[in-house]
């Protein structure tokens, strides 16, 4: 019998030696390929076998450079005796994929459960960057219920355009209304892009990624400072390097994902995405990724979470810092820190580097309290994420209080309806079109199954007439998303959406619209027999592309907003049990 099933240090096998730990036809196979990449004998000694999956694409601009973190999580697991296995799996670039990333979040998931379950996978570092690739994998990964550790991207490095800090995508929004507006022209909009893009990473303002990178380390997915450090900044490589050798300890631990994420790690989650003025995406993901682990989580948790939740990180789009600023104060530790000051962080919570997340942060630094505001000098007083309910949002609504003009969030005025984004764009820019600054803008047909991937496109441009005009902020209500990078008064993810014939689909040009933040109310002042008048007239959209192929099964399983938007049959974990070996 050879030493392969007999390492020193590994005395129980593990689930990869269902491949390489037999002495027969079907370890031959396993062992020989792998060993025509220059793997020696002894590494199928019984080690446990970490996969690293990689979302890195040139087409992934935030990712780009996810080949080098990669190596440097290698280095971390041969240290620790482990054989580290790259591969990759689809990536979702929100800068370039079209119609939204979001529409593939889910096919990601799948590729990314289904890499692990198939091969000989002992647990698994997820390299994450842009929006979508952290919920993506984390569900994937989650599904599988074995141990992983994220290990983020890290934001770029601050924008800078004539002598001042500019945000990704931020400063994008306000520089296309200034354009449209006469403030800026075209070529100083030109000149910003080299600007604004300076090095590798994702986004550096509090937009999806930099939340979902927080979310990961307030879950406790990742090791401490994974949130803020800057992608080119020497401690990304050191973390990424330390994450390769704490993912063998915790397959040696048996420490599975479902052990990190409880109950009690997803309310830090919830307080910390309000303590950050985090993305309202936040909402859909971590609802995903709480339905795959088996945890019970729902919109009312974010509204009961969220209230009393003040936003601290004084950073782009709520504030004025950037990323880059947040990692100098003294990262996501020192935010956290505040919380627990406060009675807002279940200390106990596990982490994956073994500690309780107290343990991880009760001696975090400040370094600018500009940054890091204490607890009595917040951003804003309650941040959080605001669920509306009402006649026009039955199932929810939610909205980022923090982003939001304090002036708008009671509110009523007067609907202009765009039944699609098309049908937007085309009558925006009408120098005819019957609109003021105290109307709604309504955009429908953008959901989950209506777009259909629910673009993130919440965040309607204003009127031209109205910007050249002063206009800054118009309460917006749509069924979409909205970019994390953007800002102002916009109620999103409405639930059910107007493609399965919610109340949004019935509202009409002239319809009052009243929004009451501080009350949780969204309300369609239109009487109910006259909305049943409407819903038995209504027809449903034609759904570009659902005729065939993936997005005809996105269109047929995909959950509501208030769900996740998750696919119905993805639900839950299935485990790594393989149904029949391969030979």
């Amino acid at each position: 019998m050879s030493n392969r099933n007999k390492s020193n240090h590994d005395p129980k096998p593990y689930r990869s030696a269902a491949w390489f730990g037999k002495d027969d036809k079907d370890g031959f196979i396993h062992r020989s390929w792998m060993r025509n990449q220059g793997l020696p004998e002894d590494v199928f000694d019984g080690r446990p076998v970490i996969g690293i999956c990689n979302t890195w694409s040139e087409l992934t601009p935030c990712n780009a450079h996810f080949r080098t973190i990669a190596e440097y999580v290698k280095r971390g697991v041969w240290e620790a005796g482990g054989l580290p296995v790259e591969f990759p799996v689809t990536s979702t670039g929100e800068s370039n994929m079209r119609p939204t990333a979001m529409l593939f979040r889910n096919l990601v998931s799948m590729d990314v459960e289904e890499s692990i379950r198939a091969n000989p996978i002992d647990g698994v570092v997820l390299l994450c960057g842009c929006d979508k690739t952290t919920p993506a994998l984390i569900m994937g990964a989650a599904s599988c219920d074995l141990p992983a550790l994220v290990v983020s991207g890290g934001p770029m490095l601050n924008g800078k355009y004539r002598g001042r800090d500019i945000g990704s995508g931020t400063d994008v929004w306000r520089f296309s209304e200034d354009v449209k507006a006469g403030r800026m022209t075209l070529q100083e909009f030109r000149d910003a892009e080299a600007c604004m893009s300076r090095s590798a990473g994702h986004c550096m303002v509090m937009g999806t990624a930099s939340t979902m990178a927080s979310m990961v380390e307030a879950l406790g997915l990742g090791l401490p400072q994974n949130a803020a450090i800057p992608a080119v900044d020497s401690r990304r490589y050191a973390l990424a390097h330390q994450a390769g050798r704490r993912i063998v300890e915790l397959v040696r631990e048996d420490v599975k994902i479902s052990q990190i994420l409880t109950r009690a790690a997803f309310e830090n989650a919830i307080r910390v995405n309000g303590a950050i003025g985090g993305s309202t995406n936040a909402v859909i993901h971590l609802l995903a990724m709480a339905g795959r682990v088996g945890v019970d989580l729902s919109l009312d948790d974010w509204d009961r979470l969220g209230r009393g939740v003040p936003t601290l990180v004084d950073l782009m789009p709520s504030g004025r810092y950037l990323m880059e600023d947040l990692y100098y104060a003294g990262g996501l530790p020192a935010v956290m820190r505040v919380l627990g000051e406060n009675g807002l962080l279940n200390k106990d919570a596990l982490t994956v580097n073994g500690r309780t997340m107290w343990e991880n942060v009760k001696d975090a630094p400040n370094w600018n309290s500009e940054v890091i505001r204490s607890f009595d000098n917040p951003i804003v007083p309650e941040g959080g994420i605001a669920v509306l309910r009402g006649n026009l949002a039955p199932d929810g609504a939610v909205l980022k209080p923090s982003a939001a003009s304090p002036h708008l969030l009671r509110h009523r005025g007067r609907a202009v309806v765009f039944e699609s984004i098309e049908h937007y764009k085309e009558r925006i820019v009408d120098p005819d079109l019957d609109v003021d600054a105290d109307c709604v803008l309504v955009l429908k047909n953008c959901g989950p199954k209506g777009y259909p991937g629910m673009a993130e496109v919440g965040n309607m441009g204003l009127p031209p007439k109205l910007l050249k005009a002063g206009v800054t902020d118009m309460v917006r209500i749509s069924d979409a998303r909205m970019s994390g990078t953007a800002y102002g008064t916009v109620v999103l993810h409405v639930a059910p959406e107007a493609a399965v014939c919610g109340p949004l689909a019935l509202v009409r040009d002239g319809d009052m619209i009243e929004l009451d933040v501080p009350g949780r109310r969204l309300h369609l002042d239109v009487p109910e027999d006259e909305l049943a008048r409407r819903r038995a007239q209504w027809k449903p959209p034609v759904v570009p592309g659902a005729d065939g192929g993936y997005v005809k099964l996105y269109v047929e399983h995909v959950q509501q907003a208030d769900r996740g938007a998750d696919f119905d049959f993805l639900v839950g974990r299935r485990g790594t049990t393989v149904t029949r070996e391969s030979h």
